[in-house]
């Protein structure tokens, strides 16, 4: 009976404490992408000059971004419906488990791209190296430092993708 009264305890905090999370709209990213389908698998397979436009009341948040080459990208895949656990990639037939994978679709659809930054013009951003269709709202951006983001590649183990990818 003590189990019982345990797990249910258990799963009431689980309930009273969930969190419930609000994202902020930052800006909106331009591409010449329109649908999901146009748009490049990963980020670093796009050439093209993207922008990135930062509303007008976070553009101070925009002060030295010149001095980065590279920037994190943030955004919301809003086009994406649903998920599923297993999936199945362009690099292999067999199915993988959603977190190993980079499906967008996914239960908080969100995009990340480290991408190079071209210029910056008030609040816009030319960028390159970002795998977004036209209209994807904007979460957030940072600033890329090797030295923060970067391990050991040598201690790097890439899973199921080993022997998948051209290094």
């Amino acid at each position: 009976m003590a189990g019982i009264a345990n797990i249910n305890f258990i799963n009431f905090c689980n309930f009273l404490f969930k969190i419930k999370m609000e994202l902020k709209q930052i800006g909106v990213i331009h591409t010449p992408y329109k649908t999901p389908e146009e748009c490049p698998c990963q980020a670093c397979k796009s050439e093209l000059i993207a922008e990135i436009e930062v509303f007008k009341e976070y553009e101070g948040g925009l002060k030295d971004i010149e001095g980065f080459s590279h920037l994190i990208v943030l955004y919301w895949l809003h086009k994406s419906k649903g998920y599923s656990s297993l999936v199945r990639t362009p690099w292999d037939t067999e199915l993988h488990g959603l977190f190993t994978t980079r499906s967008p679709h996914r239960p908080n659809p969100i995009g990340i791209s480290i991408v190079r930054l071209i210029e910056r013009k008030g609040n816009i951003l030319g960028v390159k190296g970002v795998d977004a269709i036209d209209g994807t709202p904007l979460i957030d951006i940072k600033p890329y430092v090797p030295e923060f983001d970067e391990k050991e590649r040598r201690d790097v183990k890439i899973g199921w993708l080993e022997g998948k990818l051209k290094r």
